[in-house]
């Protein structure tokens, strides 16, 4: 080919192409070059507050009622005490509107210090007034409340108190006797005692049976001499023992005349008045980590340190001065089962405050969502909401109606735990442990999608989610592993399911009542009314839960009979058991939903609630592969439940603003770009605060 002329050729195709742009800038800009320039400048973008535009159907006062469920003028007077206070660092970001946060800028050592003086000033203020030492349900209530909006500001004071008062006061009070209450509990509340709890060891976290850490009784002496055999059995993560906890409880395996007792509970002093560590102790700093640096997490070494015989914790279990050991619970399975009573209020803390950190990541990327415009429909159109793209609908949406439902589940929770007795110990085990799970997953999960969903703007520290990310993430993981809590749910359900088949009696409790019913039938096409009903969606779920439970108790049979044994047989069905677990929590938001949603009076509100609950059993059966892997749903009838969820999606949106305004999160415990992100972000608002 000759060059000149490919040369020609391409130089033809530039002209062209040219002729054709500014023809088109020509007709945008419109008329004729010599009536107006090609270009006009776009107007500057303005904020304009999104309850301008969207109208609530409904009053979000009364669904706060309903999401918040106890308390609401007690967290409102909480949330004023910190907002009024330098101590939260409020800084003006645009207007006269001001937020809280704390300062991540500060060291690790500035932030443990600045938590402390927080904790300092709402002790001061009355905030912690019988945390320990009130009595009654308003009381346990209120304290579930308060302790659910310092986690809102943030996560490291929560940490500390959730030591302080739920872990170190909470084994006092389930595991002690009056001579512990009467000796400690006031004295806690009050801060004159700072404690500590030193289960999880180096070498041993979820496994606290495995614990090496040992308590051998002298009675000679009639003291306790605890030490740390190896490096495995330092104490490890622990909260507040890196600087500032006087006290810790100390499990460890108990000796008593060469013989093991299993883990007991004892109480020790680790620092002195002047916060010197106390002798035969060695503590170190477990460092910086992703989040939580607020919280002075340590390492504890005893070197054969001797503690009185009265600071065994012994409602349980006792050893009298000569050395006998006596105690009431003769199984040493149900024994170790009361020593992890303490555990079950700090998951349900960790549950419910999972669900508010979900509140604040959608109700900050949802007003963005309502401001924040990208790209035009049309050549001179507006560019168009975030919110009003149906691909960000089913972004965020889901997780709305999801944080709704469990919002609902974490108050059930709370419920159940404060109205308990010793007869229902096992199914709240069991309901934490598989809520605190599944909460905090799905919290991470939204958080997530939150970030993503404002963009650069979510990488900001000052707006609040892409921090929280760090912060919570450790959720997953302490006050057992969620994989292995999920593991101890099915197990349970297994046990359950080989009892009755034993008894030949009907299945009761656990709201496994539906198996002793014939097992439901899905329509073979499914209508949009049929797929938004209460019947169907639980029948499915029911279904499902039926199903799984019924495969994983005939596969571990299997198992054991070409010889494993039963722990084995449950390893190798792990794939089913998540399945079932999985199945038997969401079963379990579902119906605290509906039953959430059955006590309102026909209207708006009610509506509204039926749209969430719908939208949240359809996109969990478009999450679970097994639906359509055992058969439960049609290839045709899983296309119809996608088809369904963004139908959702757009009768959902007009109710958004209300409903993320009813999670009661104050102004200024969101972020900048939740409100005039524009001014925030202004010149003249850039050195203020």
């Amino acid at each position: 080919m000759d060059p000149s002329a490919s040369s020609s050729s391409a130089a033809d195709q530039v002209v062209r192409r040219a002729a054709v742009i500014a023809r088109h800038l020509r007709e945008h800009a419109g008329g004729t070059p010599s009536a107006s320039p090609f270009l006009v400048p776009a107007a500057c973008l303005c904020y304009s507050p999104p309850e301008v535009s969207e109208k609530a159907a409904f009053d979000s006062r009364e669904m706060r009622r309903l999401m918040d469920d106890h308390d609401l003028e007690a967290r409102d007077w909480l949330f004023r005490v910190m907002e009024e206070n330098r101590l939260f660092c409020p800084r003006r970001r645009g207007g006269e509107k001001a937020f809280v946060a704390p300062d991540y800028n500060q060291t690790k050592e500035q932030q443990r210090e600045a938590t402390m003086r927080r904790i300092e000033y709402l002790l001061g203020r009355g905030v912690f007034e019988g945390w320990l030492t009130g009595r009654g349900l308003e009381a346990e209530m209120r304290k579930f409340a308060l302790f659910e909006c310092v986690g809102i500001y943030d996560h490291s004071i929560a940490i500390k108190l959730g030591v302080q008062f739920f872990l170190w006061g909470g084994a006092i009070q389930f595991l002690g006797t009056k001579r512990h209450h009467d000796k400690w509990l006031k004295d806690t509340e009050n801060y004159v005692v700072k404690g500590c709890f030193a289960m999880t060891e180096l070498g041993h976290g979820s496994n606290v049976r495995g614990i090496e850490t040992i308590a051998t009784y002298d009675s000679n002496t009639e003291e306790f001499v605890i030490s740390t055999p190896c490096e495995s059995a330092q104490k490890y993560w622990i909260g507040g023992a890196a600087k500032h906890a006087t006290h810790t409880i100390i499990f460890s395996q108990l000796h008593i005349n060469g013989t093991s007792q299993g883990v007991h509970a004892f109480i020790a002093q680790i620092r002195d008045a002047d916060g010197n560590i106390c002798p035969n102790i060695r503590i170190a700093d477990c460092g910086h980590k992703i989040g939580l640096n607020g919280v002075d997490n340590g390492r504890i070494w005893f070197d054969n340190l001797r503690v009185p015989r009265e600071n065994l914790l012994n409602s349980v279990a006792d050893v009298l001065p000569d050395g006998q050991y006596v105690s009431s619970i003769k199984d040493p399975d149900q024994r170790f089962a009361a020593f992890l009573a303490p555990l079950t209020s700090g998951r349900i803390n960790i549950a419910v405050s999972s669900v508010y950190m979900s509140k604040v990541g959608l109700a900050i990327a949802m007003r963005y969502s309502l401001t924040r415009r990208a790209f035009s429909i049309s050549p001179n159109g507006p560019e168009v909401l975030l919110l009003d793209y149906p691909s960000h609908q089913r972004r965020l949406l889901p997780l709305i109606a999801k944080t709704c439902a469990m919002s609902c589940a974490a108050n059930f929770l709370k419920s159940m735990f404060v109205r308990r007795t010793p007869e229902a110990n096992k199914t709240i085990h069991i309901y934490s442990s598989a809520l605190k799970a599944t909460l905090t997953w799905q919290n991470m999960r939204t958080l997530q999608e939150c970030r993503e969903a404002c963009g650069g703007q979510g990488l900001k520290t000052e707006n609040r989610i892409g921090i929280l990310k760090g912060e919570y993430d450790v959720q997953s993981t302490f006050e057992g592993d969620n994989n292995v809590l999920m593991q101890q749910v099915s197990k349970a359900l297994l046990g359950e399911y080989i009892a009755v088949q034993k008894r030949k009696k009907p299945f009761k409790g656990l709201g496994l009542e539906h198996m002793n019913d014939p097992s439901p039938v899905v329509p073979a096409n499914l209508t949009s009314c049929t797929l938004r009903s209460i019947m169907f969606q639980t029948d499915l779920f029911c279904l499902r839960e039926r199903d799984l439970l019924n495969r994983f108790a005939s596969e571990v049979s299997q198992y054991q009979n070409h010889g494993e044994s039963k722990v084995n047989a449950v390893n190798l069905s792990y794939q089913l058991a998540e399945e079932l677990a999985r199945a038997f929590t969401e079963r379990r938001i579902l119906q605290t939903f509906m039953d959430t949603e059955m006590t309102l009076p026909a209207g708006a509100l009610k509506d509204v609630f039926g749209l969430l609950r719908s939208m949240y059993a359809l996109v969990c059966v478009e999450e679970d592969a097994s639906f359509l892997r055992y058969g439960y749903l049609s290839l045709g009838n899983a296309a119809a439940v996608r088809k369904e969820v963004m139908k959702l999606c757009a009768d959902l949106r007009p109710h958004v603003l209300a409903v993320v305004s009813s999670f009661g999160i104050p102004d200024a415990f969101l972020s900048p770009i939740a409100f005039d992100w524009i001014e925030a972000n202004s010149w003249s608002f850039l050195n203020t605060d």
